[in-house]
């Protein structure tokens, strides 16, 4: 078994805010910019798509920029109805070795909605895995019953460009999309003295302290060791 972390969702860098954490510790999962091909491919936008707590996508943006944004496809990639992710990034190729029954951990940034709460990065969501691998390692049959639902998959276009270096991860039905957030990361600083989100101390005695590299701001996927993967896992797996 094995425990891996991964940020996903909007953030200032694409998309250009931070998902919303509502006071009862709630929050919305809001997906980045569908930029495919520069313009995007899918029909899902922050203006037709609704959130799963509360109102569009769109109405958490600014309202400078919500009637621009109203028609931007979204990249909706964790999904969390039947529970699949892809992605064709270098960075990510390490998730193909995850086996059966693996943790893939989900995080965010998220910011106070209707409260006021800094910016901090929390678990989301997880999937119990299934399968995963290389999209080339399924066949047509398996990318059709396990994969259908995945941005990657569903578009003719964006799976022909990708699929030599794609890979895709199957959460089985224990796998969910948390009702509350769970935060892990407290501020530090760079190199430079800049803030820097990392690791909590209190959740490096969790996930353990990934040699001493604890940035989590904007990281690759973070394997926890061997040593940290049962308390990680418990943790885990208790969170609602």
């Amino acid at each position: 078994m094995q425990v891996v972390l991964l940020r996903v969702g909007i953030d200032t860098g694409s998309g250009g805010i931070l998902g919303p954490l509502f006071s009862d510790g709630s929050f919305e999962y809001i997906p980045i910019p569908d930029c495919f091909a520069g313009k995007g491919v899918d029909k899902r936008t922050y203006g037709n798509t609704r959130g799963g707590r509360r109102g569009r996508l769109v109405d958490y943006f600014p309202e400078a920029r919500r009637e621009r944004l109203f028609d931007q496809p979204i990249h909706l990639d964790p999904e969390f109805e039947t529970f699949t992710y892809g992605d064709p990034t270098p960075p990510k190729a390490s998730l193909r070795r995850l086996d059966e029954g693996s943790l893939l951990v989900f995080y965010a940034g998220l910011k106070g909605w209707d409260f006021d709460c800094p910016a901090a990065l929390y678990i989301i969501a997880y999937f119990e895995v299934a399968r995963a691998g290389f999209a080339t390692s399924f066949s047509q049959a398996e990318l059709a019953e396990l994969f259908q639902n995945n941005f990657h998959v569903m578009h003719g276009d964006v799976f022909k460009d990708q699929k030599d270096r794609l890979v895709l991860v199957k959460g089985n039905m224990r796998s969910r999309l948390l009702k509350k957030a769970a935060r892990i990361s407290a501020v530090g600083t760079d190199k430079s003295g800049r803030p820097l989100h990392r690791l909590a101390p209190e959740m490096q005695e969790v996930f353990g302290a990934f040699g001493g590299n604890t940035s989590i701001q904007r990281s690759p996927p973070r394997w926890v060791t061997p040593e940290f993967t049962r308390t990680a896992a418990q943790f885990v797996l208790a969170l609602r």
